[in-house]
């Protein structure tokens, strides 16, 4: 993962837990779920890359071990 997709993960994660504690103080229970669900989102963008780093690393010590 790129240092800019992780600063965008992060700032979305950041705007959800905003979003969700301004609609829990407000009692907007619309911008609450729209908060949950940024943070969701960046979680499951920063599970699919460490995936892809995961399956990156398998196939580089593959190609090592047979020498390409």
């Amino acid at each position: 993962m790129s240092v800019a997709d992780k600063f965008s993960n992060t700032a979305d994660d950041l705007g959800g837990k905003a979003k969700e504690a301004a609609g829990a103080a407000t009692g907007d229970e619309q911008l609450r779920a729209e908060g949950k669900a940024d943070q969701l989102e960046a979680g499951v963008k920063r599970a699919v890359a460490d995936v892809k780093s995961t399956v990156g690393d398998a196939v580089d010590a593959v190609k090592q071990k047979f020498g390409k």
